[in-house]
C-alpha cells in the first residue's frame, strides 16, 4: 500500500486548477475545471446533474436517491443544511430529529472536517452544557465499584489516546433499497473518518471492577425524547462487552484536536467504531453493566436489526423472529474525485479518481473502478490506514476511449472477500445495510 504523501502526490492538484485532480496527458482547460466543478455542486444541492443510467437491474440513480421520499411521505428533493460550523453543502435529510448527510464530494479529506462529518439525532438535541470537564457520567450495574467520574477525571486517571476512526450510521445507503426502507433516505454520506481523542471504555470498565455476570452494556444519554416526555429516552443501546472491551472502543472529549463540538455530542460521548454509530452515545451520561442484552430505546424488534432468513422486499416483519442485532457495518467505497456531474474538455481521454473505502470491524482487500458498467475492473492504489477502523484512501486513473458520457462504478472487497454487491441485498423494514456499488456520471466534451 501507498502511504499517505504518495497519495497525495500521485493525484496533486495543480498550481493553476483552483485545487482540482490534475489528470495524467492532457491538461484540462481552467474554464473547463470551473465549468465542472460548478456543475457538480450545483447538481449535487439539487439532487440533479448528469442522469445516472439505470445500469444493472434495481440500480438507483443518484438524482432518485437523494431525498427520496419514505413510504407514504410527500415527494421532496434534498435540502440544503444550514446550521452552525457546518458546510452549507451538506444535505438535510430530517429536522425532527435533526439529520444531514455529506455528499461523496465533501468526503475528500484524509480527515474529515468538524464542518464536513454528518449529522445524526434520534431525540432532540441536549440543552448545551457548559461544565466542559466538569461534565459526569456514571458506570454501574455487574461491577465491584460504581463510579461517577467527571470528564478531568478521565483525563487525570487514565492513559489518554488518539485513533482516526470511521463512524457511520446504521442506515447508511437505506435510499438504495427497492422499496424503501422506513426512515432518513441516507446515500452514502452517513459516515465520516475523524481523530477522536479520549480513554478506552475498556479502561474505565476494568476499574469499576467487571463481575463474573458483565456480559453487556447499556448506554444512556441526555438527549431528550422527541416528545418531550421526561421518562422516556430518545435512544439507549447496548453492546457485548466484547465489544466495549476492545481497545478501539472510546469514551470521546474532543475530536480532530477540538473539543468535542456540542452537536457530536460534547462534552462526552461514546465512539464504537465498525458498528452502528447509534452505539457512539452522545452527551453521555451512564454506563450500565449487564448480565442480559440490554433492552433499551433502539433494542430489540426490528431496530438495528437484520433478517437472518431473507424477506419479500416490502414484507411486513415484526423482528420477533429470524433477526439479529446489527454488528460490523457492511464494506463500502465511494468516489470523491470528481464529482458526480462533472464536465471535462473534450479530448480529455486520462481521468485521476480519489475516494475512501471502509468495511466494519473488517480491512480492504482491494478496490476496483470500472467505466464499462463492470464488464472490465481495474484496481487502484490504497494507503495504509493510520490505525485499525480508519478508512482506506485510494487513488487511480481511468482511460476513456473517446468524448461523451461514461459512468465510472467503484467496488471494494474486504479481508474476508466479500464484495460490495451491485443492487442492495438483504432488504429489511427499516433499510439497514444497503452497500451497492458507488457510481459517478462524467461528461467529456
Amino acid at each position: 500500500m501507498l502511504n499517505e504523501a504518495q497519495l497525495r502526490d500521485a493525484a496533486a492538484p495543480s498550481p493553476d486548477n483552483d485545487g482540482a485532480t490534475r489528470p495524467i496527458g492532457r491538461q484540462p482547460s481552467r474554464r473547463g475545471l470551473l465549468l465542472g466543478g460548478s456543475l457538480a455542486s450545483l447538481g449535487a444541492a439539487a439532487g440533479l446533474g448528469l442522469p445516472l443510467g439505470s445500469g444493472a437491474a434495481g440500480l438507483t440513480s443518484a438524482a432518485s436517491a437523494q431525498g427520496a421520499p419514505a413510504a407514504g411521505a410527500a415527494p421532496k428533493g434534498p435540502q440544503p443544511f444550514d446550521y452552525p460550523g457546518k458546510d452549507k453543502g451538506l444535505v438535510l435529510l430530517g429536522d425532527r430529529p435533526l439529520v444531514a448527510e455529506t455528499p461523496e464530494r465533501l468526503l475528500d479529506d484524509d480527515t474529515t472536517p468538524i464542518g464536513k462529518f454528518f449529522v445524526r439525532n434520534n431525540g432532540q438535541i441536549a440543552e448545551e452544557n457548559k461544565q466542559g470537564d466538569a461534565w459526569s457520567f456514571k458506570v454501574e450495574g455487574e461491577v465491584d465499584k460504581p463510579l461517577t467520574l467527571t470528564v478531568a477525571e478521565l483525563k487525570s486517571r487514565f492513559a489518554p489516546q488518539t485513533m482516526r476512526m470511521v463512524l457511520e450510521c446504521g442506515g447508511n445507503g437505506r435510499s438504495f433499497f427497492q422499496p424503501p426502507g422506513r426512515g432518513n433516505q441516507w446515500t452514502n454520506g452517513g459516515a465520516g473518518c475523524a481523530e477522536w481523542t479520549g480513554v478506552r471504555l475498556a479502561d474505565v470498565l476494568k476499574a469499576a471492577g467487571l463481575k463474573d455476570g458483565a456480559k453487556f452494556t447499556g448506554h444512556y444519554g441526555a438527549d431528550p425524547h422527541l416528545s418531550g416526555d421526561a421518562g422516556k429516552d430518545a435512544i439507549s443501546r447496548g453492546m457485548p462487552i466484547e465489544k466495549a472491551m476492545e481497545p478501539h472502543s472510546m469514551l470521546v472529549w474532543a475530536m480532530n484536536g477540538e473539543p468535542l463540538p456540542h452537536i457530536h455530542g460534547g462534552p462526552l460521548r461514546l465512539v464504537v467504531p465498525g458498528w452502528p454509530a447509534s452505539l457512539s452515545s452522545k452527551w453521555l451520561t451512564r454506563v450500565l453493566v449487564r448480565k442480559d442484552p440490554h433492552d433499551g430505546q433502539g433494542m430489540g424488534g426490528t431496530s438495528y436489526r437484520l433478517p437472518t432468513i431473507p424477506l419479500v422486499p416490502g414484507s411486513n416483519a415484526d423482528g420477533k423472529t429470524n433477526f439479529a442485532d446489527m454488528t460490523s457495518m457492511p464494506v463500502r467505497s465511494i468516489i470523491t474525485a470528481p464529482a458526480n456531474g462533472t464536465r471535462l474538455d473534450a479530448g480529455t481521454r486520462q481521468v485521476p479518481l480519489r475516494g475512501a473505502a471502509w468495511a466494519g470491524d473488517h480491512d480492504i482487500q482491494k478496490v476496483e473502478v470500472s467505466v464499462d458498467a463492470g464488464q472490465r475492473w481495474q484496481m487502484v492504489s490504497m494507503a495504509k490506514p493510520k490505525n485499525r477502523y480508519d478508512w482506506v484512501r485510494w487513488v487511480g486513473t481511468v482511460a476513456l476511449p473517446s468524448d461523451g458520457y461514461f459512468e465510472v462504478w467503484v467496488r471494494a472487497t474486504d479481508s474476508r472477500g466479500v464484495a460490495q454487491p451491485h443492487v442492495a441485498t438483504n432488504w429489511n423494514p427499516q433499510g439497514y445495510g444497503s452497500n451497492p456499488l458507488h457510481r459517478i456520471a462524467v461528461l467529456v466534451g
